[in-house]
């Protein structure tokens, strides 16, 4: 199991310890954030995005086809109604060059092979516990 660190800096900023790496997240200006970083639900569907990426950009690669340019948008809507979630994402795969009409179905099933999406479609369970607070 893999953990991450997340971490108060101010007001609605976070900071996430990934590895290595920090990652900061806030909320827009719009709703009282002062926009430091992306939204959870920004970077949740842009870990969609990315991991699409990164199966397509292995899929061209190992078909010797070039890769270097390829492209994932992605757009996103919420549910009008509660709970609060993302209802909807389309995802736009742009590769570098046209594909040979016989790599584009392959390409198209490793882009839905990424870790992501199959943790979407197969839910994890999720557990939330409270850590008794540290004594100052």
């Amino acid at each position: 199991m893999s953990e991450m660190l997340v971490v108060h800096r101010e007001d609605d900023a976070f900071a996430v310890i990934v590895r290595d790496h920090v990652i900061h997240v806030d909320q827009p200006y719009m709703v009282g954030g002062m926009d430091a970083g992306p939204t959870p639900v920004e970077l949740f569907v842009a870990s969609l995005a990315a991991c699409t990426a990164h199966y397509a950009r292995r899929y061209l690669v190992r078909r010797c086809l070039p890769a270097n340019g390829l492209e994932v948008t992605a757009d996103y809507t919420m549910s009008p109604e509660g709970p609060d979630r993302v209802s909807r994402v389309e995802l736009r795969l742009r590769p570098p060059v046209r594909l040979p009409d016989r790599d584009v179905g392959g390409l198209m099933a490793a882009a839905m092979a990424c870790t992501v999406h199959n943790s979407i479609l197969d839910t994890p369970r999720i557990g939330v516990r409270l850590e008794s607070e540290v004594a100052a």
